[in-house]
């Protein structure tokens, strides 16, 4: 199944320091990244909040960043502040290539980003059979693939999307990056109390929904709502959530006071 990812912008990286670069700048390890695999990465701020996901992949001695578009003004006004004298160039070549998301299919070319999921950069679509796009998003799901829109900037550190399990999205042994201090701080200090889940419910729901878990004392929300779809008259999605109400009554706090089940036993 082959899904065109709109709303995603595209940059090409290239450069004597390219490398180099963008291993100072994202949370994961940028010198161990292969062709054919698509790295999900942490920008992250200085404490270790997240100003978004990016997926990076390489071809020969160029890097392709990929992430929502609704983010893409600050990300390069960013990348651009901190390139400085660097010998990189930062393109964007949204208009030139188009972005496909594959499920549980073989594209030559494409960049695996999980064991279902992986991304084909493409000037054209001519003769391809394209589903809708929903699809796509119902499988990001599935493969609990988190994103950060433009709602949920710096709502997150990579521990609260579970980027720090099996270092899927973190690197503990790369060296510096913005906000790796207190990553790593949060990661050494002990196990998380509150990690990402999958839930549906009746109805629906809005990424940046807080929730609400009757029986926690917080004092502030239980947890985020990160991404979500909508199938009919359900709807699923990734929340972030307190590990030790994630099975209790969860409601979100919106005017229908939605509740929220978990769906997948993590």
């Amino acid at each position: 199944m082959i899904t065109q990812l709109n709303n995603r912008v595209l940059l090409r990286l290239s450069g004597s320091d390219v490398q180099g670069f963008l291993q100072g700048q994202f949370s994961n390890d940028i010198a161990k990244l292969e062709e054919g695999i698509a790295q999900l990465n942490a920008y992250c701020q200085h404490q270790g909040k997240i100003m978004a996901l990016i997926w990076v992949m390489k071809k020969a001695n160029e890097y392709y960043l990929s992430f929502p578009e609704d983010l893409s003004t600050d990300i390069v006004k960013k990348l651009t502040m901190f390139k400085m004298m660097s010998d990189v160039t930062i393109i964007d070549v949204s208009n030139e290539v188009i972005q496909l998301g594959v499920i549980d299919e073989i594209v030559n070319g494409a960049f695996k980003l999980n064991d279902q999921q992986s991304v084909v950069l493409t000037e054209s679509i001519d003769g391809l059979e394209l589903n809708d796009e929903v699809h796509w998003k119902m499988s990001c799901i599935d493969n609990e693939v988190p994103e950060v829109e433009l709602i949920t900037v710096e709502k997150f550190v990579p521990q609260l999307l579970n980027l720090d399990i099996n270092e899927v999205g973190v690197s503990f042994t790369k060296g510096c990056y913005p906000g790796q201090e207190v990553v790593a701080r949060l990661h050494y200090l002990g196990k998380s109390k509150r990690r990402m889940r999958a839930f549906e419910c009746e109805g629906d729901t809005s990424v940046g929904d807080e929730l609400i878990a009757v029986n926690s004392t917080s004092a502030k929300a239980s947890g985020i709502v990160v991404r979500c779809v909508k199938l009919n008259d359900k709807s699923l999605c990734l929340a972030t959530v307190e590990i030790n109400y994630e099975d209790d009554e969860i409601t979100l706090n919106n005017a229908q006071h939605t509740k929220l089940t978990r769906i997948h036993d993590d």
